[in-house]
């Protein structure tokens, strides 16, 4: 779940009737009673600069979350920011590789947004730290009815063309696919009590 972007300014203009404080309070709750929790930003949205960026590190360094995404934003046709300018491959690829040095134990995946941006954008989230590919498991006759931004890549493919995809850019980038369930390095320390899985968010 997202934060978006840990200014509160932005935020409130990004989402109007809603606040950040709401969101973050969310997130913390979640914590709180045990879930694996994700949290993260888009780079790159209209009105954010370095001070902005420099916010969601920081947020992201105090929450700890088990899992932090970290994507370009794509502006999309049909939206009110679609005349906007989008988020790049080299910055989200830096806060990428901040948010490894930050919070070294997060879960930090390679995003399908910076893979549509570039052909080797995952391989290269990868290099810089991300430590996660996710496959598109969602049946390919309704993945047109989900797209976040336009020309997302691997819409038509199914599951078993995905996963083989990404096996092979996992290996390209000079890594082993480790197939196990996916819980983040700091959700294996925890003690058993405070470890039984709940879910993710």
């Amino acid at each position: 779940m997202r934060h978006e972007t840990a200014d509160g300014v932005l935020y409130a203009r990004l989402h109007p009737g809603t606040s950040l404080r709401e969101r973050i309070a969310s997130l913390e709750a979640l914590k709180e009673i045990g879930f694996q929790v994700g949290d993260g930003f888009m780079v790159g949205l209209p009105g954010q600069g370095p001070e902005e960026l420099a916010k969601d590190l920081t947020f992201l360094r105090d929450l700890h979350p088990d899992m932090i995404g970290i994507g370009p934003f794509i502006p999309h046709s049909q939206t009110p920011l679609h005349d906007c300018e989008g988020g790049t491959v080299r910055q989200t690829l830096i806060m990428v590789a901040l948010a490894r040095l930050l919070v070294p134990d997060a879960l930090l995946p390679a995003t399908t947004a910076l893979g549509t941006l570039h052909s080797r954008g995952r391989e290269q989230a990868l290099s810089v730290g991300a430590n996660v590919v996710m496959p598109n498991l969602t049946p390919a006759r309704v993945r047109p009815k989900y797209q976040l931004y336009e020309n997302k890549i691997c819409v038509e493919e199914d599951s078993d063309q995905c996963r083989s995809c990404i096996e092979w850019r996992i290996e390209l980038a000079g890594l082993k696919v480790d197939m196990g369930r996916g819980d983040s390095l700091r959700s294996m320390k925890r003690r058993p009590s405070e470890s039984t899985a709940m879910g993710a968010i």
